[in-house]
């Protein structure tokens, strides 16, 4: 699917997800479900990649804040998207302050990586790989290169939404998105070079950039 027909589908699942959080508001539980099944996946995924293996605990703490302050939200089902991946942030520092880890690029489930969402041509190009080699792309990056590839890809959030979820100004989220996404365009063409844990260009997403 080209990249209009991404965009369509994802302003069709926002357009789903502001009913359903509208309705969820006014205490219908279906509607919350609903809401919950069109964001989950891709929050699961964001959190994945920055607590691993705890990933379901710390998803299960947000969306218990979530459903606490569900009234207290305002805005459209993009908006619901970018307000749910801050919470899923917080929560994951949290996490990771408490165990001392710094954030880091974890295993995606492959129905995560197909969560629609903002792609330009290198998120497209990436999508035609296997999940394996891109995950393998993904953990070459920089940790904040990879931060801001997860929101845009997996969580399909713009620019200015993945700005505040990170609590930096937009260029400086839009520079790590565009370096994060032309690196993994580059290993794209170049037919994945690089991406193994034994080649000579193995990074983790602690390295500078």
């Amino acid at each position: 699917m080209g990249k209009g027909g991404e965009q369509r589908r994802g302003r069709s699942y926002d357009a789903e997800l502001t009913a359903a959080v509208e309705r969820a508001q006014q205490g219908d539980e279906d509607a919350f479900a609903v809401a919950y099944r069109i964001v989950h996946p891709g929050l699961l995924g964001y959190v994945r990649g920055l607590v691993g293996e705890d990933a379901e605990d710390v998803a299960s703490d947000a969306w218990l804040e979530i459903a606490r302050d569900l009234g207290r939200f305002r805005g459209d089902g993009a908006g619901f998207r970018g307000w749910t991946a801050m919470i899923g942030r917080h929560r994951a520092l949290d996490h990771l302050r408490r165990q001392a880890r710094r954030p880091r690029t974890a295993l995606l489930e492959q129905d995560v990586l197909q969560m629609p969402g903002e792609h330009d041509t290198a998120a497209a190009a990436l999508e035609a790989l296997s999940t394996e080699a891109a995950l393998a792309l993904i953990r070459t990056l920089p940790r904040e290169q990879a931060e801001a590839v997860l929101l845009r890809v997996v969580v399909g959030l713009d620019g200015p939404a993945t700005a505040r979820v990170l609590g930096k100004r937009s260029g400086a989220v839009r520079t790590s998105a565009y370096r994060g996404l032309k690196r993994l365009a580059e290993q794209v063409i170049r037919g994945g070079g690089g991406t193994t844990a034994s080649g000579p260009e193995r990074r983790t997403p602690g390295d500078a950039s």
